[in-house]
């Protein structure tokens, strides 16, 4: 590597001359696999407006999440960060990843490993460990994700920033990550919007969440069958509902169970049959919730009321929490069966569409 710098000022990181993305995969004959949703970005503007979007970058300690041929890995090797661990899954990419480190003595550690198995309470150094209410620490997580594991990522980690371990073990860490278009939307959407889901609620209630740009699916190769959405996650100092990850996943999921009917119907899987009708009452009432409002229309703060409420209910009778309503379906199912029905019993249009 070479060091560049003006008269005056601190030297500037710069990578060697290297083959291009596209001479990487021609070299190391790589074929992004259908089954992995894999889809490489190749255009280095692009990767370079990713990489800005995660914010002051130099000396910094950098994770980045499924690099493949190492477009962004290189993006942000010359934004001048001080450590850049690479986790990815895919063992092809591996040789072309060691060329980039070679280029960067000292500055790549790469893992070869499933991000969604890999522990990162110890990824960094503790000296940039910071307390929760302080400014974020110098560490960024940026990622090109394959779509199909960008939704269960992205819950594992919310579920992280909720109990303050995993990659938040260090404080409130950024994230800056690529959804399919929809995915993106759901995750910003407000009360209202069409895409308001329980990804919108989960995510909100626990970061600021903001969708920075949307990539072409023609930029990609191959080319997606949709857009791709840039999305900049910041853990709050104070989530917007102060309860257990596993209580508000569990209250937002029956919400947007039937998420066409009204809100008063998801939250009646909340309670066994016996008493359903009067606890899912006591509930909206104690909350405050106009039962005829779907599921979309909640506000965050409404969810709180739901949360909180449901919370209390729970602390009064500790059965409820562990409560399944497609578990009772499925007692209900087999004991019909059980009672003398022949060949399988037909499905009900509320278990089809559980």
């Amino acid at each position: 590597f070479c060091l560049m710098a003006a008269p005056g000022k601190v030297a500037a990181f710069r990578l060697p001359p290297l083959p291009t993305i596209g001479e990487i995969i021609r070299l190391f004959r790589l074929k992004a696999l259908k089954q992995l949703s894999q889809n490489f970005l190749l255009d280095l503007r692009l990767t370079d407006k990713i990489v800005k979007q995660a914010g002051e970058l130099k000396n910094a300690h950098v994770c980045e999440v499924g690099p493949g041929p190492g477009g962004i890995t290189r993006s942000i090797l010359s934004a001048g960060v001080e450590q850049l661990l690479l986790i990815e899954k895919d063992a092809r990419f591996i040789p072309g990843l060691q060329m980039l480190s070679e280029a960067a003595p000292g500055k790549v550690r790469i893992v070869h490993g499933d991000i969604l198995n890999y522990k990162m309470e110890k990824a960094f150094p503790m000296h940039l460990k910071k307390t929760w209410e302080d400014e974020p620490p110098d560490i960024h997580i940026i990622g090109n994700l394959p779509f199909s594991v960008s939704t269960p990522l992205i819950i594992k980690w919310l579920e992280n920033v909720s109990k303050r371990d995993g990659p938040f073990a260090y404080g409130r860490t950024q994230m800056t990550l690529t959804f399919q278009k929809e995915v993106g939307e759901r995750l910003t959407a407000n009360p209202g919007s069409n895409q308001r889901s329980r990804l919108s609620i989960m995510a909100q209630h626990l970061c600021t969440v903001e969708n920075c740009f949307i990539i072409p699916g023609q930029a990609f190769v191959p080319k997606p069958e949709v857009d791709v959405a840039v999305v900049h996650f910041t853990p709050l100092v104070q989530p917007k509902i102060q309860q257990p990850f596993e209580l508000v996943e569990k209250v937002v999921q029956s919400v947007f169970q039937f998420r066409r009917k009204y809100c008063f119907r998801g939250i009646e899987t909340l309670f066994p049959e016996h008493g359903r009708l009067k606890r899912t009452e006591q509930l909206m009432m104690t909350a405050n919730v106009d039962p005829t409002l779907r599921p979309f229309q909640l506000s965050m703060s409404q969810f709180r009321n739901l949360c909180n409420a449901y919370r209390k209910m729970c602390d009064e009778d500790p059965s409820l929490f562990v409560f399944s309503y497609r578990e009772e379906l499925r007692q209900k199912k087999t004991t019909r069966s059980l009672l003398g029905s022949t060949g399988q019993p037909k499905q009900t249009g509320e278990e089809n569409q559980l």
